[in-house]
């Protein structure tokens, strides 16, 4: 008996019994077929070879489709175990998830992949993908596919299936003489696979637990199109000159040393960036009418407690006994502002109260996850709490989304993301109240003409939040501030305030950050400017540079007069070509230099040059200094 598919333009299309995607996509027309990867069946991904049901919505996935993308990168990380298998016959598989920006499989091998064998590697997935490979889904029950991977020796595949209850049905994917367990979709050949590339290796624990076996992890990425490969293999390269990590070297910003561990040492030019940060925040701040506090390092670990980190981040947090009593440094700085808050009393007329901090939080990450400055275990944020009744909360947040903006905008960040979200399952508080908190920040992001997306279950343990991501200059999104509503600590430290009426309210809680974390947001904006800093930022504002020995007088009187009005400078006494000293310069990324010979000497000019712009001809140092004045003033990008 045959079938009927509604398609997406509403029309419908008979089709004979057992029909499959692929026969649906033939019956459209053979070009559609050459284009298809897979079929949404009333809105779920399947194998272009699964059978369609009767009534179904039905479309067929090209690579216009949004799942596409992960249906190939996932396809593809099988196409690298297959090859790796086939190179390494002794070779056992772990897993091969799809990431951002690509894929990896973990592979159980004696001696770890070398360059030369990932290029053989991808030979051989070349090799695969010129044959055209049948990828076809069976579905085994619990026991056969145990059986099945203890005959193939699997070891991995083994204990995963072994953690599937009994009586599901268990499916796995064979192309030629490769099977695997998955949950599929996949592509319906590996002759749709053509743009890929395998990246590195890297060491990595089964189920990513360092006391399991250690793996041979492959990184590598897939596309659509042998274009968008090419592209994305250019963007990385331009990552890896713009890497924090190796601008930080280069420019001495900072360094990390082994006795502590994922912990950075910024040095002079380092620290001038990161107080700039800081001073930059807290102007804002004073204009904002926010109020900034000092708190300890270390407290008592019945605040931790009280405040509910201890059951939710206990793992994260270092511990340290003094005098018989227990103390944690702080991972946040919340529960202290709610003591600070409840040292007072406060009436309606006091809110909202809005605390600034700037005090160091100590956060235990592990090795295997720390990257430079931006996954560290000693941070600072710009962090600020705001105490507010419940009717200020709207404009409070409203205030917030406004300031947010203005901030990145100074920065040169102005794309972004904005995601809300929602209650995780293990959380603080009624449903009642998490329906209101999430109910307010979706409408302050309506009101503020921000589009976001639900990122469902992903919310704090005390109340809901949105998270704002930028994108920098390679248009890789980065996380950064973050606004929470908490109406959980405020009941647990017993914060109150006292309404109109002489009765006794309970404050909101608002949690906030624009920067984030300082260390990171300063590692993205050194990946953002590839190390070259708007002048207000940059650790030497200009540099003087003179040409002969007979204008060193004059070059260390324009040193010291740049001195006086508060730039930062360097004067170059060294006996090098200028040209060299202007290279120099550059290197470091120097905004200005300021090239002086007799000439400038004897009239008392400068001949400027920009890093960028090159030479700026012959000024007035007045001139020069009030053009860098304002630029430094305004914050100029």
């Amino acid at each position: 008996m045959p079938i009927s598919v509604h398609l997406p333009d509403d029309s419908v299309r008979e089709l004979p019994d057992g029909a499959t995607g692929a026969d649906l996509a033939l019956s459209i027309g053979p070009r559609l077929l050459e284009a298809a990867l897979a079929v949404r069946v009333d809105g779920v991904v399947r194998d272009l070879k699964a059978p369609l049901p009767d009534q179904a919505k039905v479309a067929v996935v090209t690579g216009k489709d949004p799942a596409a993308l992960e249906i190939v990168r996932h396809s593809t990380a099988h196409l690298l175990a297959q090859a790796v298998q086939r190179l390494f016959p002794g070779v056992r598989v772990g897993i091969g998830p799809v990431i951002e920006d690509g894929f990896y499989y973990d592979f159980q091998v004696e001696k770890f992949f070398t360059p030369e064998d990932l290029a053989a590697i991808e030979g051989e997935m070349h090799k695969i993908s010129g044959e055209a490979i049948p990828v076809t889904r069976e579905e085994l029950d619990r026991d056969d596919a145990l059986a099945r991977f203890q005959a193939m020796g699997e070891n991995m595949k083994v204990e995963l299936v072994s953690g599937i209850p009994a009586g599901q049905t268990i499916s796995g994917y064979r192309q030629g003489d490769f099977y695997d367990l998955c949950r599929g979709p996949h592509v319906p050949d590996t002759g749709k696979l053509k743009a890929f590339k395998l990246l590195s290796t890297a060491a990595a624990y089964w189920k990513g637990d360092e006391n399991n076996a250690q793996l041979c992890r492959i990184y590598g990425t897939a596309f659509l199109s042998v274009k968008e490969l090419e592209e994305h293999l250019q963007r990385l390269e331009e990552a890896k000159l713009r890497d924090h990590r190796k601008l930080g070297r280069e420019l001495d910003l900072f360094s990390f040393q082994p006795e502590a561990p994922a912990s950075p040492f910024f040095h002079p030019k380092g620290t001038i960036i990161y107080n700039e940060l800081v001073n930059y925040m807290r102007g804002r701040y004073f204009r904002q009418g926010y109020s900034e506090v000092i708190t300890p390092q270390a407290l008592d670990v019945a605040l931790w407690k009280t405040s509910g980190h201890y059951d939710h981040y206990v793992d994260n947090m270092y511990f340290t006994t003094v005098d018989e009593r227990e103390y944690a440094l702080k991972p946040m700085n919340c529960p202290s502002h709610c003591l600070i808050y409840r040292n007072g009393r406060h009436s309606y007329r006091d809110l909202p109260i809005r605390y600034a901090d700037f005090g160091r939080l100590h956060r235990y990450e592990r090795s295997g996850v720390t990257h430079g400055l931006t996954r560290v275990r000693t941070f600072c944020q710009d962090d600020a709490h705001i105490y507010c009744t419940p009717e200020q909360m709207q404009s409070e947040m409203a205030a917030f989304l406004v300031f947010i903006k203005d901030v990145y905008h100074t920065f040169g960040f102005d794309e972004m993301k904005v995601e809300l979200s929602t209650r995780p399952e293990s959380r603080l508080g009624s449903d009642e109240i998490w329906d209101h908190a999430e109910g307010a920040l979706s409408e302050a992001l309506r009101e503020a003409g921000m589009p976001y997306q639900i990122n469902e279950g992903e919310g704090a343990f005390y109340g809901p939040k949105i998270d704002f991501s930028v994108l920098d200059a390679l248009k890789r999104p980065w996380q950064l501030g973050t606004l929470q509503v908490d109406y959980s600590m405020p009941a647990r430290f017993g914060l109150i305030y006292v309404k109109p009426d002489g009765s006794e309210g309970m404050p909101v809680m608002l949690h906030r950050a624009l920067l984030g974390s300082l260390e990171r947001f300063m590692g993205i904006l050194i990946e953002h400017c590839a190390g070259a800093f708007p002048a207000w930022l940059a650790p030497v504002q200009l540099t003087v540079l003179p040409i002969t020995e007979r204008a060193h007088e004059y070059a260390l009187g324009i040193r010291d007069k740049a001195l006086d009005l508060g730039f930062r400078v360097e004067v170059d006494l060294r006996n090098e070509k200028v040209n060299a000293k202007i290279r120099d310069a550059q290197l470091q990324k120097i905004p200005y230099m300021l090239v002086l010979g007799d000439r400038e000497a004897a009239a008392g000019t400068v001949s400027v040059r920009h890093r960028q712009k090159g030479d700026l001809g012959g000024q007035s140092l007045d001139g020069f200094f009030d053009m860098l004045s304002t630029e430094i003033r305004t914050r100029a990008r």
